[in-house]
C-alpha cells in the first residue's frame, strides 16, 4: 500500500493554500574552504538512497485519506546539488541573501522536497552550504541526525559504504489509488474500533469504582486539547500585526556555557533561558516604539521523537500558550517561562497529536490560517551536533537554522554547536518593517542573560 503522510503533515502540507504558512526550513553550514564537490555529492546521493522521501514527492489522494508519498520516477540529483560563487563581496550577508531567497521560493512539488547549493568564495577563502527542505521530510532533531550521515569526524576523507541500488516506484493508476485509499480508510476505522473495545470496558469499570476521578480526569483531558486548538481571534502585541511574504535572515552568536550558567542560577533549562532572551528582545522592540506589551502568544515545537524512530521523519507538535514579555527582570523571566514550558511539555493532549491533526485537517482553511496568523512569534531550541565535524575535508565553523515562520511574525531557532548557541532570525518584514532595530532588540536581549552568568 502506498505511504500516506501523518495527519499532521498532511496538516502542515494543506495549510500551505496560504503562501504565508509555508513550512520551508533553511539552514546554512559555514566551511573554513571548499570541499571535495564529488564527496559531498556522493554523501547526498547516498542519504536520498536511504531515506525514501528524498526521493518521492507529495500527491493527493482520493478523499478523505490524506495526500501520500510516492516516487519521483524521473528523479534528477543534479537538480537537487547545485554549486554557485558567492554574490557581491563573499561576506555572512551575502550568503544570508541567498538563503533568503531560497526560504521565499515554494518548492517544484512534481520534485522531491529538498535542494542543497554549494557556494564557493566566501572573501575569507572559506564556503557555504544552504540546505533547503520541507518540513514534512524532516524535523530539527531529524535534520541533525541526516547532518551526521553527511559529515565526518575527520578531515580525512575515507571510502564510505557502497551505494544501494536506486528506489524503484511503481506506475500509479486511478484504481490502484482508489484501492489504497479505501484500505487506508478501512484501516484507520478498524484500530479506532480496536481503541474504543479496549478502551470502554476500563473506562466503564474506572467510572464505576472512582466515578470523582474519572470525571475529572475525562474533564482535564477535554480542556488540554481544547487548549492545543483553541482560536486566538488577535495577537498579543498591538504593534506587530500584519502578515506578509517578504522575509529577512539574521545571524547572532550566544556562547552556550553562559547561557546555561543563566538558566541554572534561575532554576531553568537552556530552552527556558532562550525563550526569555528571545521575549527579552521583542520587550525591548516594544519599548524601542513606545509601546506597552502583556503577554505575547508563542509556538513552540514539542519534539515526540523516541529511541524507536528511524533518521528524519517530522516527530514534532507545535504547542501555543503566552509568555510574560512585559516582565523586565530576566531572572522573573526564566522562572516564569520555565513553570510555563513544564506545562506545556506535560499537556495530557499530546499523546493525542495525531487524532487532533486529523480532526483539524477537517476544518476550513481559512478558519486554520487565522489562527496561525494571530500567533505572535516561534521560538524554535534544537541540540545540535555537539563535537567538531568535517565536511568533504573542509572544516564545519557555524551552522545556523531558519524554521518558518508559519503565520507568526518572526521565528528564533537555536542550534547549537559544540560549545556554540547558533541563533537564526527569520522575520516577516511585513509585520517587522524596521530590521535592524528588532535585531539590535533581540541581541540586547540575550545580553541580558549572559549578564546574569557573569
Amino acid at each position: 500500500m502506498a505511504t500516506f503522510m501523518r495527519n499532521s503533515d498532511a496538516f502542515t502540507w494543506a495549510m500551505e493554500a496560504d503562501p504565508r504558512l509555508r513550512s520551508t526550513v533553511v539552514s546554512i553550514v559555514l566551511l573554513d574552504r571548499s570541499p571535495d564537490w564529488d564527496e559531498v555529492r556522493d554523501r547526498l546521493d547516498l542519504i536520498s538512497r536511504k531515506l525514501p522521501m528524498f526521493r518521492q514527492r507529495v500527491v493527493a489522494s482520493p478523499p478523505p485519506a490524506p495526500p501520500r508519498w510516492e516516487y519521483v520516477r524521473d528523479f534528477d540529483l543534479g537538480y537537487h546539488i547545485r554549486r554557485t560563487s558567492c554574490p557581491g563581496a563573499g561576506g555572512i550577508e551575502d550568503v544570508l541573501e541567498v538563503a533568503r531567497l531560497a526560504e521565499m521560493q515554494d518548492f517544484d512539488r512534481a520534485r522531491a522536497l529538498w535542494e542543497v547549493t554549494l557556494i564557493d568564495g566566501l572573501k575569507d577563502g572559506g564556503a557555504a552550504m544552504i540546505c533547503k527542505f520541507h518540513h514534512a521530510l524532516t524535523d530539527g532533531v531529524g535534520g541533525v541526525q541526516i547532518a551526521m550521515n553527511l559529515f565526518n569526524l575527520s578531515e580525512e576523507i575515507y571510502p564510505h559504504e557502497s551505494l544501494p541500488p536506486e528506489p524503484q516506484g511503481y506506475d500509479p493508476s486511478l484504481l490502484g489509488d482508489y484501492r489504497d485509499s479505501w484500505r487506508y480508510d478501512a484501516d484507520l476505522m478498524g484500530k479506532a474500533l480496536i481503541g474504543v473495545v479496549k478502551t470502554a470496558p476500563r473506562l466503564l469499570i474506572d467510572s464505576v469504582r472512582r466515578p470523582i476521578s474519572t470525571v475529572r480526569s475525562a474533564a482535564a483531558t477535554t480542556a488540554s486539547v481544547y487548549r492545543t486548538v483553541r482560536p486566538i481571534a488577535r495577537t498579543g502585541s498591538p504593534l506587530i500585526t500584519e502578515r506578509g511574504l517578504i522575509r529577512r535572515l539574521g545571524v547572532h552568536e550566544v556562547p552556550k556555557s553562559l547561557l546555561r550558567e543563566a538558566a541554572h542560577r534561575c532554576g531553568g533549562a537552556l530552552n527556558d533561558a532562550f525563550v526569555a532572551g528571545v521575549a527579552g528582545g521583542l520587550r525591548q522592540y516594544h519599548e524601542k516604539h513606545g509601546v506597552e506589551i502583556g503577554d505575547l502568544h508563542l509556538s513552540m515545537p514539542i519534539s515526540l521523537r523516541t529511541a524507536a524512530d528511524e533518521m528524519g521523519g517530522n516527530r514534532i507538535t507545535l504547542m501555543r500558550f503566552d509568555v510574560p514579555v512585559s516582565e523586565a527582570d530576566p531572572a522573573a523571566r526564566i522562572k516564569a517561562i520555565h513553570q510555563r514550558t513544564g506545562a506545556v511539555r506535560d499537556e495530557r493532549s499530546l499523546p493525542y497529536t495525531q487524532l487532533i491533526a486529523g480532526a483539524l485537517n477537517l476544518m476550513p482553511r481559512w478558519y486554520i490560517g487565522s489562527v496561525l496568523r494571530h500567533v505572535d512569534f516561534v521560538a524554535s531550541d534544537v541540540p545540535g551536533v555537539p563535537v567538531r565535524v568535517y565536511l568533504g575535508g573542509a572544516a564545519v565553523r557555524a551552522q545556523y537554522a531558519f524554521g518558518p515562520t508559519i503565520g507568526a511574525s518572526v521565528n528564533v531557532t537555536l542550534l547549537t554547536y559544540v560549545d556554540t548557541c547558533a541563533i537564526g532570525i527569520n522575520v516577516d518584514t511585513v509585520a517587522i518593517p524596521d530590521y535592524d532595530v528588532f535585531y539590535d532588540a533581540i541581541v540586547a536581549g540575550f545580553d541580558e542573560l549572559t549578564s546574569l552568568a557573569t
